[in-house]
């Protein structure tokens, strides 16, 4: 203990000296008393001179003022030198460890995220790290490209300086579309691309806010887009505004603010950097209203875990081959009685010889009864009888709800809807009243499907035997592995989805099918061919024939449904050549995608051919991000596999029952509530085929 107070002592007065003299404060004058005291413990000691007086306290050179400063900025540049490199190398060990959390789906620490967080969450990691987390991705040290060796080349003195100064500045961020080193590209993704990409100076990733943009300020463009009504024109609004800007802008109406973009390998770049829990736009108005009625919520606006736990749960009822096959019977059972209503209606109301009859009509009022009508059947299990000749008014209600919903949803996304709420807008008023049937009329549906449920289970093994599929609410309902709560919610986000989009397209589908008579005809054949090998089974009927496939898939590229699928990148990425952070949401542009001639040859034509071969597609990975109506991966849409073969099978009892043509063959004008739709159904006129 004495030797450490020892050398306490002995290093106390040099201490305070060096701090002193850094820190600029003039170290004060012993007292006399101090002084003598210090001089008396130095006798004996060789303290004292000759003449037996304390000798003067030595002193340091005079302290020039400028070689103080010197001195302190060098030691001030070596602390943040320290500390940046410390601060490097604890977020590389800290983006390691995020890296195999993320890749086992272990929990966040927060210690990694303050360390992320201190160099602005970008980091450059080292050619061994780096190899680590992406062992396929090649760097610049794998080898040698004379592109890349020569790009930028300049012989200017002043670029040869800003060199020089780069490589002192900090590293840029690692990016999925390549990593950006000292403000630019490197690796295979930033090169490729359909389109020309936009580079700046000396070939460097630009910055977000270079991104092309339509006007900062996003109230001044509400306005412009209340104005110019551009709420029912937003996807052609889209397609100009990329004509004009190019195949990426920024936009931002009110509370709304997204990256838009076109081009298949940009969005490819985008759902690469999707991540384990996918991130799409959370329509907020429907998220508000459930939260004001306390209802719980359903896989289209929840996120994270809880949305991947209660996805994972509905794919097996509504997306794998197994349900699939056991719903595709009722499917075909609704289309099939479908063509023998529509015959009906046209051997009464058509005109011409009997067994040739022909009627033209608007059919998009059956269209939406057929689509609740076959909802209905594959998700709670029953008929409810909309093909009478006086369906009920609670299910024409139902579909006037659906409609309301889906056109006040547009207006109230840039606009808080709280606010909304709080002021009693009509607007928020008519929407939240629409939802609110909606949700009673599956309330009523789910508490008849619990009746049944209840009294097969207290008929016990004789209601088993029959092996009656239950509908998609039964299943769940047996299972028990969602709450009531839950199956609730999930349910009517089904049947509220599950109407509009798929009578929409048909409408799409019977116009072009009618104002194309040789591809209808086409089409017809191979049904024909399909239907009669497959000895009523529609699953089979259905592989036979891709043209039925292709068709929606046609339809879907021309008048897509959703006219934008959004998603949030989990880390910066590179599009068009410019930085794009994490967390922007950024949206696949559907409408001017599929009408692209950068994408697409003869993008107007409606060819469903295209879709079997890789000619009728333009640049480079032809086969991929081109049809993306239902979204993508494991965010796509839920009801997906029900609306596909809903369609499919219809069309093909209507081919195989009815000639199909049009009295104008003049492009249908759209217009865009949340889905797009025309502004005047077409007319379709119905005739009769003879077998």
């Amino acid at each position: 203990m004495e030797s450490v107070v020892r050398v306490k002592t002995f290093l106390k007065t040099p201490i305070r000296k060096l701090t002193s003299w850094v820190s600029r404060v003039k170290e004060r004058k012993l007292c006399a008393k101090h002084r003598n005291n210090r001089a008396r413990g130095r006798r004996g000691r060789g303290g004292c001179n000759r003449l037996g007086r304390t000798p003067p306290l030595r002193t340091s050179h005079p302290k020039d003022p400028s070689i103080v400063c010197s001195f302190q900025a060098d030691l001030e540049k070596e602390r943040q030198l320290r500390e940046a490199t410390n601060a490097q190398k604890n977020a590389e060990r800290a983006a390691l460890r995020d890296h195999f959390r993320r890749k086992y789906q272990l929990s966040e620490s927060l210690k990694d995220r303050n360390h992320l967080k201190s160099v602005g969450g970008k980091v450059s990691l080292p050619h061994k790290l780096s190899k680590i987390i992406h062992p396929k991705t090649k760097t610049k040290d794998d080898g040698f490209n004379l592109l890349s060796a020569f790009q930028g080349l300049s012989v200017g003195t002043a670029e040869l300086k800003a060199r020089k100064h780069s490589k002192t500045s900090a590293p840029a961020p690692a990016t999925s579309a390549g990593t950006v080193a000292h403000g630019k590209l490197e690796g295979r993704k930033g090169a490729e691309g359909t389109g020309v990409q936009k580079r700046g100076v000396d070939g460097r990733v630009r910055s977000f806010e270079e991104i092309p943009h339509t006007g900062r300020s996003g109230w001044i463009n509400l306005v412009k887009f209340w104005r110019e009504d551009r709420f029912r024109q937003l996807h052609k609004h889209m397609e100009r505004t990329f004509n004009t800007l190019g195949p990426i802008y920024r936009e931002h109406v009110g509370t709304h603010s997204s990256v838009n973009i076109m081009l298949p390998l940009d969005i490819a770049e985008l759902f690469r950097a999707e991540g384990l829990h996918p991130r799409r736009m959370t329509l907020q108005p429907w998220a508000t209203h459930r939260e004001t009625r306390q209802h719980s919520k359903g896989v289209f606006l929840k996120n994270g875990e809880e949305w991947r736990a209660d996805r994972l749960q509905l794919n097996k009822e509504v997306m794998m081959s197994a349900a699939v096959k056991r719903f595709l019977p009722l499917l075909d059972e609704v289309a099939m009685d479908f063509c023998r209503m529509l015959r009906a209606k046209v051997e009464k109301e058509g005109r011409g010889e009997e067994g040739k009859r022909s009627l033209t009509m608007d059919p998009s009022p059956d269209l939406f009864r057929f689509a609740l009508e076959a909802s209905c059947h594959v998700i709670y299990g029953e008929r409810i009888g909309l093909f009478s000749s006086s369906p009920s008014m609670e299910s024409q209600k139902f579909i006037w709800a659906v409609e309301r919903m889906l056109a006040t949803t547009p207006p109230l996304l840039y606009l808080p809807p709280r606010l909304m709420l709080l002021v009693g807008a009509p607007l928020w008023t008519q929407h939240a009243s629409a939802w609110d049937h909606i949700f009673s009329h599956a309330e009523a549906r789910i508490q008849k499907g619990y009746q049944r449920m209840s009294s097969s289970q207290a008929r016990g093994s004789e209601a088993a035997a029959g092996g009656q599929y239950t509908g998609v609410l039964g299943q769940l309902m047996e299972k028990g592995q969602l709450s009531l709560d839950l199956i609730k919610a999930n349910v009517t986000e089904l049947m509220a989805g599950g109407v509009d989009t798929t009578a929409v397209p048909l409408q799409f589908a019977l116009f072009e099918l009618g104002r194309n008579p040789e591809v209808q005809e086409r089409v017809r054949q191979q049904v024909r061919t399909s239907w009669a090998q497959a000895g009523g089974d529609p699953q089979r009927a259905l592989q036979g024939a891709p043209l039925l496939k292709g068709t929606i898939k046609e339809i879907l590229r021309l008048y897509p449904v959703g006219t934008t699928v959004q998603r949030y990148p989990v880390k910066d990425i590179v599009l068009q050549n410019y930085h794009v952070p994490a967390g922007t949401m950024v949206q696949a542009c559907l409408y001017p995608l599929g009408r692209s001639a950068e994408v697409f040859n003869d993008p107007l034509r409606f060819e469903p051919g295209r879709w079997g071969r890789e000619d009728g597609q333009r640049g480079e990975g032809a086969g991929g991000f081109r049809s993306l109506a239902f979204g993508f991966g494991a965010r796509q849409c839920v009801g997906r596999r029900i609306a596909e073969n809903e369609m499919q099978l219809l069309l093909m009892h209507i081919l195989l029952s009815f000639h199909l043509s049009v009295s104008s063959s003049e492009d249908l004008e759209t217009t865009c509530t949340l889905i797009l739709q025309p502004e005047t159904p077409p007319r379709i006129t119905f005739s009769t085929l003879t077998h």
